[in-house]
């Protein structure tokens, strides 16, 4: 029990203490790590596992959307909407279809943005 409680509090007290650009890279690295839960639990036929890891990836993604600042952004703020949103629709469609292919077509366009962001951190963080 203490430590859960331990590993908790250090977990929460990383999220607090970030950055901005250290938070973003965490939440891609969530988003990978539910769709990647989500298709195990769809190739062992765990639909509720399966369900939440989507949902919690879904929630990742409206984030990124409701954060994205779209009057700075210009062009490159359509572009990751856009991308946003059809990746949101194709996980809601993933859920429902309980298909692992929609969820992996997806994973792909989540990794890559995420190691586009990982590489645009390190050069920041320089």
């Amino acid at each position: 029990m203490y430590n859960n409680n331990a590993l908790n509090a250090y977990q929460q007290n990383s999220v607090f203490t970030a950055s901005k650009e250290k938070l973003l890279l965490m939440l891609y690295e969530g988003l990978v790590r539910f769709i990647k839960q989500a298709i195990s639990s769809l190739e062992e036929k765990d639909y509720q596992k399966a369900h939440t890891n989507l949902i919690k990836a879904q929630n990742i993604i409206l984030e990124f959307m409701a954060t994205l600042n779209m009057e700075v952004g210009g062009e490159l703020s359509k572009s990751l909407m856009a991308l946003y949103d059809y990746m949101y629709r194709r996980l809601v469609e993933a859920n429902i279809k309980k298909d692992i292919n929609i969820a992996k077509e997806i994973l792909e366009f989540a990794e890559e943005l995420k190691d586009a962001f990982e590489e645009a951190y390190k050069k920041i963080k320089k």
